[in-house]
């Protein structure tokens, strides 16, 4: 018998590593937060509490949280629920869409992301790579093909016809609500392929054969396994998919443009490039923030509970 066999102890203490090596390896990503969330969520709050520049109507940050002014939140509050508010149906309308947006999305991408990860075999690596190519090609590139293909002598008019299911070319393009929530669906359903792909492919299959084995059909096997199962990816892939889609502006600038499809994005973009109004822009950008932490702490609070419950099991 060796040393090692002797003293299993001593092999384990050999190949532990030093406290310091995960703290270090945060370093970069620390680093990465800060310059790339951090500063500029200050930046936004020292803009917010800042005042205005009278000459040339630019918004003036104050760095010293002491010396900020409230005079920007009162204003976006007025505006939002005010005699006069305007930006209340603004909120609304962003809140109908990314809905329904991602409700859409959810349809299409399980039953996508459920057959690449349990049912393609061996073409699951080329299934993945047709599900990552969107990826390849700027968002501006597919909104703009999406123009071409919805315009009045585009290709959709043309099928449409050809199905009889219009007599005449429909223009989508003219401030239509269904086409900017297609618009939402059609640039962001990737990525919650992919999330959902990622989160099936990894339910151990020995839980789906003894749901089998137990006398389960397909149906109730999915039913009872597999979705519950992915339930927590499910909330995964919805926040971020519907995150970005309330804070969009440019799928609405693409596909409508007018005031009746407006979105809060387009709200902030048009407040950051008219004179005068930077500072509320920054203020709708924190209240935009605060509204997305809100299911972002839910879905941290239900997977810790969930992996509690995991534990205790």
């Amino acid at each position: 018998m060796n040393a090692t066999e002797a003293h299993p102890n001593r092999a384990r203490q050999g190949t532990r590593r030093p406290r310091w090596l995960w703290p270090t390896l945060t370093i970069p990503g620390a680093l990465w937060l800060t310059m790339l969330f951090l500063l500029p969520f200050y930046v936004a709050l020292a803009i917010a509490g800042g005042t205005l520049n009278p000459l040339f109507l630019t918004a003036v940050p104050v760095w010293n949280p002491l010396d900020w002014q409230s005079g920007y939140v009162r204003q976006v509050l007025a505006d939002l629920f005010g005699p006069h508010a305007y930006l209340g149906a603004t909120v609304l309308r962003t809140l109908v869409y990314v809905a329904i947006a991602s409700a859409i999305c959810l349809l299409i991408a399980y039953p996508v992301a459920y057959y690449v990860a349990r049912q393609a075999g061996r073409r699951k690596g080329l299934y993945l790579v047709a599900l990552v190519a969107p990826f390849w090609v700027s968002y501006m590139m597919r909104m703009l093909a999406w123009q071409n293909l919805l315009q009045v002598g585009g290709l959709v008019n043309h099928a449409l016809m050809l199905a009889h299911l219009i007599t005449q070319p429909v223009n989508w393009l003219s401030g239509m609500p269904v086409t900017v929530v297609l618009g939402l669906v059609y640039g962001y359903v990737p990525y919650l392929i992919i999330v959902l792909y990622a989160g099936l492919d990894r339910i151990d299959t020995s839980l789906l054969e003894a749901a089998r084995d137990l006398g389960l059909g397909r149906t109730r096997t999915f039913l009872h396994v597999t979705l519950p199962l992915s339930r927590q990816v499910i909330y995964a892939g919805a926040l971020i998919t519907a995150l970005p889609m309330a804070g969009d502006f440019y799928t609405n600038t693409m596909l409508s443009g007018v005031p009746t499809t407006t979105m809060i994005g387009n709200i902030i973009s048009d407040s950051f490039s008219t004179p005068g109004e930077g500072g509320e822009g920054a203020v709708l950008v924190l209240f935009l923030l605060i509204v997305m932490l809100a299911p972002m702490i839910w879905y941290v609070r239900n997977s810790s509970r969930t992996a509690a419950e995991g534990d205790v099991l």
